[in-house]
């Protein structure tokens, strides 16, 4: 005989779950210890020495320094001086690295500079070429080559080689179009507050009203503009499928 089931079951403990995790207010830093990156510091203060001296030999040879320091290479390679600068002093200091967004923005900005001099500037088969961008000689051709060939081979160098992957996202892309976009504005501005027929008074020929027309110049700027925007999206993409360098220590 087995006994008889009680009609009453009291009610079992409820079983308890697995603990919440709550958020820890100790950085990540206390607990993985930096680490000291004195080769990639070195590295990254050569290329800022690298653009500064590309810019001083241009502020020396480009003719009057208002219009010399308004032109677009000049400008993302001074941007780019200031970010290695900053990046090596962290990599030396063991802290964490400038935001992704900044330093996608510098390597863009030089990388696209060195691509319209070689593929528009002095290239002989584009209708923008110039005598101006082929004829310089002595410091003022050094001067070019820092800008427009050794500074955005060693800032890539320094994105491929020294940086971790997966940085860069998607929505940065639009958002570095915004400094371009203002150059637009202030190289046409600037053109307009000359007189015509007044030397370099449009700072690139694709963006030459006299010549081409607003019409035109537009046309150009939305070209380039699609261009740049590609080559952010391409470096975003390249960001999240290359490997990672930093798993040796430097």
């Amino acid at each position: 005989m087995t006994a008889p089931i009680p009609r009453d079951i009291p009610d079992l403990p409820a079983v308890p779950g697995p603990p919440t995790l709550l958020p820890s207010p100790v950085p990540a830093t206390a607990v993985i210890t930096p680490v000291r990156r004195p080769l990639v510091a070195v590295f990254r203060l050569l290329t800022a020495l690298l653009a500064t001296t590309g810019v001083a030999l241009e502020l020396a040879t480009g003719g009057p320094a208002t219009r010399t320091v308004s032109h677009f290479t000049l400008q993302s390679s001074v941007l780019l001086a200031l970010v290695m600068l900053a990046s090596a002093r962290r990599a030396w200091s063991a802290r964490r690295p400038l935001p992704g967004a900044l330093t996608g923005a510098a390597l863009l900005y030089v990388v696209a500079a060195g691509l319209v001099h070689h593929l528009l500037l002095v290239n002989a088969s584009s209708p923008f070429a110039t005598e101006a961008a082929t004829a310089g000689t002595g410091w003022q051709a050094t001067a070019s080559h820092l800008l427009n060939t050794a500074v955005p081979t060693a800032a890539a160098l320094d994105w491929l080689l020294l940086t971790a992957p997966g940085r860069l996202h998607l929505r940065q892309a639009a958002a570095w179009l915004l400094y371009p976009l203002a150059y637009l504005a202030f190289s046409l501005a600037h053109g307009e507050l000359l007189l015509p027929g007044t030397q370099d008074r449009y700072l690139y020929p694709f963006l030459d009203v006299d010549q081409h027309g607003y019409k035109g110049v537009l046309g150009n700027a939305l070209l380039l503009g699609l261009s740049l925007y590609a080559l952010g999206v391409l470096l975003v993409a390249l960001d999240h499928i290359r490997p990672n360098p930093l798993r040796r220590r430097w």
